[in-house]
C-alpha cells in the first residue's frame, strides 16, 4: 500500500529503508497501478502500455513471451541485465483457476473464492527470515552486486521481484483454497505500533455498491469480524511490509558497501496494494486506495533529495523512465511518460517531445472477484470509477480531499463532474467496447477449457478455489453456466 511510504500512514510501522530513500531521494504521493492484480499490473510496468492495449485481462493472460520490455532494450543498448525473483508478466503462468475464474462474474451466481482472511504467528523474537524464498532471492541479488556488478565495465540493470507482503496460501484447506493467511513472526510484529492502527469504517452490506458486495462475498468477508480480528490482520500485514523493507535494506547496504550507491539509481515500487479489511475486503482487485495506490520511491545521482511529488503517476511510466535514464530513444506509442522531469525537479514544460504529462492516470481491472470490468480515472482531488458499459452498473465518484477513506460516493451529487470525467475516460479508452470484448474472451476461454476436459469439468471446478461452495449444489451451478453459454 503506497500510503505507508509517507505521512500519516508511516506512523503505523517502522520502515527504516523506505525512510532512507525518502531522505536521499524522491517519494511519489500519488502513484497508481494500471491494474490492481499481479500479472496485468506487471504487464503494464514491463510494456509501458495500458492493460486494454496489451489485453492482459487477468492473472492468466499477460504479455506474449517475446514482448520487448524496457530491460530487453537496455540489454540491446549495452547494459548488463540481471533478474531475480517474481517476474509474472507473461501469459499462462498462473494456475488453471486463474484461467477460468474470471468467467464467474458473468454467470448469475455467487461463489466464495477465498478462504476467510486470518493471521498466523510463527517462530519467536529471533525469527527474522519468515519469507525464506524472498530472502534467498535477496541474497542472490546481494551476492550478484558484490561479486559481479562491482567488476563490470558496462552499466547494469538489476531487477528483484519479491512476493512479500502478499498473504500466504492457507494450508489448512488445501493449496488451492485462496491465499488468505497473513503470516509473520514476533520479531516483525514488534515493529508495528498497534495504537496507531486505524480500524476502517464499513458500510452496511445493504448500502454497498453491487460490485463491492460481490467482491466482499467472493473474498469471504461478508461474515462477522471482531475489531480485534481486523486490527490483527492489519498489524500482521504491516509486519510483512517491515520484513519487505529489510530486504530493500540488504540491497541498499550491498550498494553502499561496494561503493556503487552513489552512482546507482534505485527504484522501489509494487504491483498493487492490500486492502487489509478496508471496505470489508482484503487482497486487491479494487480501485480503492488500499488496493490501487502503490509505493514509488526513487533515489540516485541527479534525483532531487527529500522531494515529495504530488502529481499523479502510474506504473506505465517506468518504461520511458528507464529508457530516459539510459539515454535510449523512447518509443512514441507508449502509454506512460518519463518521470525524469519530476525526479530532477524540472518544470513540466521541459518535458518529453510528446508534450506535457497528462493530469490523470488510468487503472482498469477485468479479472476475478469482481462481476464487472472497472475503469478508474484519478485526476486532481477526484477518483472516478466506471463499470461495464457505463450504464448497467452505476459509477462511483470520490472526493479524496474531503473523503480520503472513500466512504461517500458523490456521483449523484456532481453529475457535471461525472460527465466531464467520463468524457476524458472515453477519450483514453472505449470502455464499453473493451468490457464487451473481455466478456467474449471469458466465454471463449471457458468453452475452450471445458472442451479440453470433456464431461469432467464440474469435478475440476470442485477442486479449484471455490470448491467448498460448488460442492453444495453443483447441478445448480452447472445449469447457470449452461444458461450463460
Amino acid at each position: 500500500d503506497g500510503r505507508l511510504t509517507f505521512y500519516p500512514g508511516n506512523q503505523t510501522v517502522d520502515l527504516p529503508f523506505i525512510n532512507f530513500m525518502r531522505r536521499y531521494g524522491t517519494v511519489f504521493l500519488n502513484a497508481y497501478t494500471n491494474s490492481p492484480i499481479c500479472c496485468p499490473s506487471r504487464a503494464a510496468m514491463w510494456s509501458g502500455l495500458f492493460t486494454h492495449l496489451t489485453e492482459s485481462w487477468n492473472n492468466f493472460k499477460g504479455l506474449d513471451p517475446d514482448y520487448v520490455t524496457w530491460m530487453d532494450l537496455l540489454e540491446k543498448y549495452g547494459y548488463h541485465t540481471q533478474k531475480y525473483g517474481k517476474l509474472d508478466y507473461t501469459s499462462g503462468h498462473h494456475s488453471v483457476s486463474n484461467r477460468v475464474e474470471a468467467w464467474t462474474r458473468d454467470v448469475d451466481f455467487l461463489l466464495r473464492q477465498e478462504g476467510r482472511p486470518m493471521v498466523n504467528l510463527t517462530g519467536d523474537r529471533k525469527h527474522v527470515r519468515v519469507m525464506e524464498a524472498d530472502w534467498r532471492n535477496t541474497d542472490k541479488a546481494v551476492n550478484w552486486i558484490k561479486e559481479e556488478a562491482i567488476n563490470l565495465t558496462q552499466p547494469f540493470a538489476l531487477y528483484l521481484g519479491l512476493n512479500l507482503p502478499h498473504p500466504y496460501p492457507s494450508p489448512y484447506a488445501g493449496e488451492n483454497f485462496g491465499s488468505s493467511t497473513f503470516l509473520t513472526s514476533p520479531y516483525w510484529l514488534e515493529k508495528v505500533t498497534y495504537e496507531a492502527i486505524k480500524i476502517p469504517k464499513w458500510s452496511s452490506l445493504s448500502e454497498m455498491h453491487p460490485v463491492d458486495y460481490y467482491s466482499s462475498y467472493t473474498k469471504n468477508c461478508t461474515g462477522e469480524f471482531t475489531k480485534q480480528e481486523v486490527r490483527n490482520i492489519r498489524a500482521f500485514y504491516y509486519a510483512m511490509c517491515a520484513e519487505t523493507d529489510a530486504m530493500l535494506g540488504e540491497i541498499i547496504s550491498a550498494l553502499r558497501d561496494t561503493g556503487l550507491l552513489k552512482k546507482t539509481i534505485v527504484i522501489f515500487t509494487a504491483d498493487h496494494g492490500e486492502l487489509a479489511m478496508e471496505h470489508r475486503q482484503f487482497y486487491k482487485m479494487s480501485m480503492y486506495e488500499g488496493s490501487s495506490h502503490v509505493p514509488l520511491l526513487v533515489m540516485g545521482p541527479g534525483i532531487k533529495k527529500q522531494q515529495q511529488v504530488p502529481n499523479v503517476v502510474s506504473l506505465v511510466d517506468i518504461y520511458p523512465t528507464m529508457l530516459d535514464i539510459a539515454r535510449i530513444p523512447v518509443p512514441q506509442n507508449l502509454s506512460g511518460y518519463s518521470l525524469i522531469p519530476l525526479l530532477c525537479g524540472k518544470a513540466e514544460n521541459e518535458a518529453s517531445p510528446r508534450g506535457p504529462r497528462p493530469s490523470w492516470v488510468l487503472s482498469e481491472f477485468h479479472g476475478c472477484n469482481v462481476n464487472s470490468s472497472m475503469y478508474m480515472l484519478r485526476t486532481g482531488k477526484w477518483k472516478y470509477i466506471a463499470y461495464s458499459d457505463g450504464h448497467s452498473v452505476l459509477p462511483q465518484l470520490f472526493d479524496l480531499t474531503a473523503d480520503p477513506d472513500e466512504l461517500t460516493n458523490v456521483a449523484i451529487k456532481f453529475p457535471v463532474i461525472v460527465r466531464s470525467l467520463d468524457k476524458i475516460l472515453c477519450s483514453i479508452v472505449n470502455y464499453p467496447k473493451v468490457s464487451s470484448s473481455v466478456q467474449e474472451y471469458n466465454k471463449r476461454q471457458f468453452i475452450r477449457w471445458k472442451q479440453s476436459l470433456g464431461q469432467n469439468y464440474s469435478n475440476v471446478i470442485a477442486n479449484l478455489r471455490w470448491h467448498q461452495d460448488w460442492l453444495k449444489e453443483p447441478k445448480k451451478y452447472e445449469s447457470a453456466i449452461d444458461k450463460w453459454l
